[in-house]
């Protein structure tokens, strides 16, 4: 097939991703199973649309590195933490143990030579962090126990992939100085991690500073982006998982005062290329292959999930979960992950294993990757209730604030205030001396910096976007003060806040009629007009300095009030 213009092949893409997410979510089946599905209808082992693979894999890689980088923007250290031991030493006996087990099978059962059911082995250990990440978010279910737990060996495996790259040219020999080999690799990582300690204790937050007080979003986005890339880029030239970059500098950017932004920033990028991702997996398997060896592949399916599943619940029970939490993860993790590809790839130039080998792998981990999902939901469906007990163990499922921000969460009684110019300090300063629970969002840095120095509850962020609202609980806020002057960001800011909560009580400062009119359709009852309240103010001073008598002063307001109440708002 002749080469497409790129903007046509990605047109055709997302086109394919439109129409298979639209069935499945007519079928009520995951958004990712129709993703998976439409790849292998649009790739060029079935109508052959697509022929630039090379685009393709360029796009899935990126959105690879945004799922990883807002992982790191999402899940604190502290919240990995709560799961106790299981993050790292389950993560470890889960890829020891199915290292273990996948050498036996491969040698027993399928009657592999040595080397080659130790790849085995190695690939099956494995998990999808795509796959898995793509799942938890569509449920919601990132910070639930077993989300957490998934999350954690999840990212064990991906440091594992280092390791792993480095084993595979010691099982042919290819290798002579072992322990220099795994002390390089090892160095390598700490190198990094130390760099993006320093960066972002020191070089991200006045970066972004800097860019933020632009006021330029394209160029705060620009700037995230830059970042992640940058961050996979460089882990990838030292010889490291893309992947471990990508999440590192998002797990250093969510400490700063800017996470929340460049989270609402990078959400529908990360999804488009998310969504570009799980489409090209799909166009890797070949529909005639699968049919000429659907046995093999079939007994491959059932061995792979039966091992893994078996491994990660006696993983998860042995850490003291509950046995809902271990089928939950067990199908959560039973698929290849997308990284087995490589190290497939890896075998067969180490003449380790052959290329009907690598084409076994790949129909197998896509395979797995189809049924993910569905399990998911069956097991969820025979498992109605969540079960958080673990004998007398509770695990707490709650998710934990970043320390650079103070969110009060008491009562249905505070107040988000959109913009901390001179107006909004004003109203910030009035609700603390009330006693009021209230929390500032503002896009500058500068008075996001200034409402920290106050001690004042704050985010970093632009109100319009909804990821930024969802960060301040408005769900639970009883009203919303918006100050700040331009028409089409309070607008967009009131659809935004009451398509979360409609029975909000919203303020806002409004200049024209016209302003006026579209936010009362929206259902705003409190608009308040700085030019109208200072032409007031103005003519009750004067009337004092003209001398005219209290009842005259109280009839001639009381009129302009009146008349203020029918005209509202000057219309020019």
């Amino acid at each position: 097939m002749n080469q497409l213009d790129p903007v046509v092949t990605i047109a055709i893409l997302l086109a394919a991703a439109l129409v298979g997410g639209m069935i499945a979510h007519r079928l009520r089946q995951p958004i990712i199973l129709g993703y998976l599905v439409i790849g292998v209808a649009v790739g060029p082992h079935a109508l052959g649309l697509i022929g630039d693979l090379e685009l393709v894999e360029a796009a899935a890689t990126i959105g690879v590195a945004l799922l990883m980088f807002t992982l790191g923007l999402e899940i604190s250290i502290a919240q990995l933490r709560e799961v106790g031991r299981i993050g790292v030493w389950g993560g470890i006996t889960q890829i020891v143990a199915t290292l273990a087990l996948g050498l036996i099978a491969g040698y027993f059962l399928f009657r592999w030579p040595l080397p080659q059911a130790g790849l085995f082995g190695l690939i099956i250990s494995l998990s999808s962090t795509a796959v898995c990440l793509k799942i938890l978010m569509e449920r919601g279910e990132l910070v639930s126990v077993h989300g957490r737990i998934m999350i954690a060996i999840l990212i064990v495996q991906d440091i594992g992939v280092v390791v792993m790259m480095v084993v595979i040219p010691l099982m042919s020999g290819m290798t002579e100085n072992i322990p220099l080999t795994l002390a390089t690799a090892a160095g390598k990582a700490l190198l990094f991690i130390g760099l993006a300690i320093i960066l972002g204790r020191w070089g991200l937050p006045w970066l972004l500073g800097r860019v933020g007080g632009v006021r330029a979003r394209e160029l705060f986005l620009l700037t995230v982006l830059v970042l992640c890339l940058g961050a996979a880029v460089g882990t990838q030239i030292l010889g490291l998982s893309i992947v471990f970059g990508a999440f590192l500098v998002g797990l250093v950017l969510r400490e700063t005062r800017f996470v929340h932004q460049a989270l609402a920033e990078i959400t529908p990028l990360r999804d488009i290329f998310a969504t570009l991702f799980f489409v090209s997996l799909g166009m890797l398997l070949d529909p005639l292959f699968l049919i000429n060896n659907w046995q093999s592949v079939a007994l491959l399916v059932v061995a792979i999930i039966t091992l893994k599943l078996l491994v990660v619940f006696g993983t998860v029970r042995l850490f003291g979960f509950s046995s809902r939490i271990a089928v939950l993860t067990g199908a959560g993790l039973f698929q290849i992950g997308e990284f087995s590809f490589i190290l497939a790839q890896g075998g067969v130039n180490a003449g380790i294993v052959s290329d009907q080998f690598y084409s076994l792998i790949l129909a197998s981990a896509i395979i797995t990757m189809l049924l993910t999902p569905v399990t998911i939901s069956l097991i969820i469906r025979l498992y109605p209730k969540p079960a958080l007990m673990a004998g007398s163990r509770r695990v707490a499922a709650k998710e934990v604030s970043s320390p650079s921000v103070s969110v009060p969460t008491e009562g249905l009684d505070r107040v988000v205030i959109a913009g901390y110019g001179r107006i909004g300090g004003n109203i910030a300063q009035g609700l603390q001396d009330a006693g009021i629970p209230y929390i500032v969002i503002d896009l500058d840095p500068e008075r996001v910096s200034e409402a920290r120095g106050s001690g004042r509850p704050r985010i970093y962020g632009d109100a319009t976007n909804i990821n930024v609202l969802s960060k301040v609980d408005l769900g639970r806020a009883q009203a919303l003060v918006v100050t700040y002057p331009d028409p089409m960001a309070v607008v967009t800011t009131v659809k935004t806040a009451l398509s979360i909560n409609p029975r909000l009580k919203v303020l806002v400062r409004v200049h024209r009629a016209r302003e006026a009119n579209e936010l009362r359709e929206l259902g705003v009852t409190e608009l308040v007009s700085p030019e109208y309240e200072a032409s007031f103010r103005f003519i009750t001073r004067l009337l004092n300095i003209m001398g005219l008598e209290a009842g005259k002063r109280r009839q001639i307001l009381a009129i302009i009030r009146k008349d203020k109440e029918l005209a509202e708002f000057d219309p020019d």
